[in-house]
């Protein structure tokens, strides 16, 4: 029982040091990846990032999703987020998001750093 407890808590300490270990300056670097279908403040190929924290996937306004993002349920948050970028192709088969994902763990940190730095930024999302 202690080693599931133990199994557990460094499952969720983990899943939460992806936030606290990124580097935003490193992350906006690793967005300029992204800038070719998605941009903060408006849909492109991609949609918009900025709201993207607590969202619920599948629903920007005047965006076309695939019928399996759609469906996907989640909402946005680091660890969803994480999993979904790794292997997007994985993680929603029938996505439009032709990507093959960012492999590297601290990369996928940075990113979500620099992701939840710059949607909070309103001057950015304007």
């Amino acid at each position: 029982m202690r080693l599931l407890a133990a199994f557990f808590v460094a499952l969720f300490a983990s899943a939460s040091a992806l936030a606290t270990d990124g580097n935003a300056g490193r992350g906006e670097e690793i967005y300029t990846r992204c800038l070719a279908c998605h941009a903060l403040a408006h849909n492109r190929v991609g949609p918009r990032h900025c709201g993207l924290f607590g969202r619920k996937a599948g629903s920007v306004p005047n965006y076309a999703y695939s019928s399996a993002m759609k469906k996907y349920g989640v909402t946005w948050n680091e660890e969803t987020l994480a999993r979904f970028i790794e292997n997007p192709l994985r993680t929603v088969p029938g996505t439009k998001m032709g990507y093959a994902g960012v492999k590297d763990r601290q990369e996928r940190a940075d990113l979500i750093a620099y992701l939840k730095q710059a949607t909070a930024d309103p001057k950015l999302c304007e």
